[in-house]
């Protein structure tokens, strides 16, 4: 049987994911702008212009048997945020499964910012969650809408929380070569994983997952700075302690808790359901990028 699979919110992640599902499945793009269904169809699959907040704009999106929640607010702040990940959350749920042929199972992509501040200590599936932001707060409350509103139709809802997404077009070398670099932890992925991870919840009938979406190897920032100035063949960046970060008066209140949140996530549990990494750490995921910078 050949699934037909939605991606509502078609962006960095849902590109590369609809990409990688495209010769086994039906995939369906979903994105609001014109400029990102020309991107959808640029990818080789199709594209419908519909809003998930918008359950009439919705009706041009085909049945499908798994949906993808991986829409953005943009950036913008917690208002903006609940408004997609809260509302259109459950606008999406409401109208797919209110359909005569409704979904057999949802994947909403969440972060790893819901678990707040550790002071560096390891967390993972089975860690309390605590958001320190309002836009944290926001992510937490639409995991319990992922997980919970689909059962209450019938259908499934997993979560795969992401950490820091890297690759294509979002390597960053500059931030880290050029400093200064703040300390505490990365937590990374590579779009490749990250995209992998839910191929992997969804083709493998992970259901009702809650899923950490990260690599092996966690790092220290100044520890990945100077390995990528090692790499590039430039001077190690300068420093800056977290203290020294936090006395910039012109940071926001986000911006200093931000700063001050610190963890390293586990991949024990992703691992376990049988995921294979194809970049299981930095120093694989940012050979590409190594490599063109030290050609230009």
């Amino acid at each position: 049987m050949t699934e037909r699979v939605a991606i509502l919110g078609c962006g960095y992640v849902g590109l590369e994911l609809g990409r990688q599902l495209q010769d086994d499945h039906e995939v369906v793009g979903v994105r609001r702008s014109a400029g990102g269904i020309e991107a959808i169809e640029d990818a080789g699959f199709e594209a419908v212009r519909a809003d998930v907040t918008d359950p009439e704009s919705l009706a041009a999106v085909p049945d499908a048997d798994w949906l993808v929640f991986a829409a953005s607010s943009g950036g913008r702040g917690a208002e903006a945020a609940r408004e997609v990940y809260v509302e259109g959350l459950r606008t999406a749920i409401d109208h797919f499964w209110s359909r005569a042929d409704p979904p057999e199972r949802l994947v909403y992509t969440s972060s790893t910012g819901v678990y707040g501040d550790h002071d560096g200590a390891w967390v993972d599936e089975e860690t309390a969650l605590d958001p320190q932001t309002e836009k944290t707060e926001v992510l937490a409350e639409a995991e319990r809408v992922a997980r919970e509103r689909p059962v209450e139709h019938g259908g499934h809802g997993a979560v795969a929380r992401f950490a820091g997404l890297y690759g294509p077009e979002r390597y960053r070398l500059e931030r880290y070569l050029e400093g200064p670099v703040t300390a505490g932890y990365l937590n990374m992925v590579h779009r490749a994983d990250a995209t992998g991870a839910v191929r992997h919840l969804l083709t493998e009938d992970h259901r009702e997952e809650v899923v950490l979406v990260v690599d092996d190897e966690p790092v220290e920032k100044w520890a990945f700075a100077d390995w990528l100035a090692e790499q590039c063949d430039v001077p190690f960046p300068p420093k800056q302690t977290t203290a020294e970060r936090l006395a910039d008066d012109s940071l926001s209140e986000t911006a200093k808790r931000r700063i001050q949140t610190s963890k390293r996530c586990s991949n024990d549990r992703l691992r376990e359901l049988g995921y294979e990494f194809e970049y299981p750490t930095f120093r694989e995921g940012y050979r590409d990028a190594v490599r063109n910078y030290r050609q230009n």
